[in-house]
């Protein structure tokens, strides 16, 4: 729930800013573009710190190696916000953050099935967490239109 609160928060943000003038905020689609950005910069940052481990008993059993797993998507969200960041990448990056963020919802769904804390917190239940995942996909197109 944490980066859905930081998604939209950035997003009012660097609006507010556009609507002062700020030129990188001119647009919704923009400030969306760099609101995505910031929040996968937060939730990339949980697959280097403590929270690896939890992140790690997310992944559904039949994959190998948790830890690789986490390691290698926290790098690909962070590459996913700088390609955000570049006007000449973000179309290639929402698109590639769109399919990893597919292909990483089953980890969500297995860590919602089997009661998978996160920071000794249950997970967000899929009733909640489908949705919130369609605005994260919708993000990531959106900015690949721009």
């Amino acid at each position: 729930m944490v980066p859905f609160i930081v998604l939209v928060v950035s997003l009012l943000v660097f609006r507010g800013l556009g609507a002062l003038e700020v030129g990188l905020f001119d647009t919704w689609q923009e400030a969306a573009s760099y609101a995505l950005a910031v929040m996968l910069l937060l939730t990339a940052s949980a697959h280097f710190t403590k929270t690896r481990e939890d992140l790690a008993k997310m992944v559904p059993n039949a994959f190998p190696n948790p830890e690789l797993l986490v390691a290698v998507t926290g790098v690909l969200e962070l590459l996913g916000a700088v390609g955000l960041a570049i006007p000449a990448t973000r179309s290639v990056a929402g698109v590639c953050l769109a399919l990893l963020m597919a292909a990483m919802f089953p980890a969500n769904v297995s860590a919602a099935r089997r009661g998978v804390t996160f920071r000794s917190r249950p997970p967000t239940p899929l009733i909640a967490r489908v949705p919130i995942q369609v605005v994260f996909v919708g993000f990531a197109l959106w900015a690949a239109l721009s």
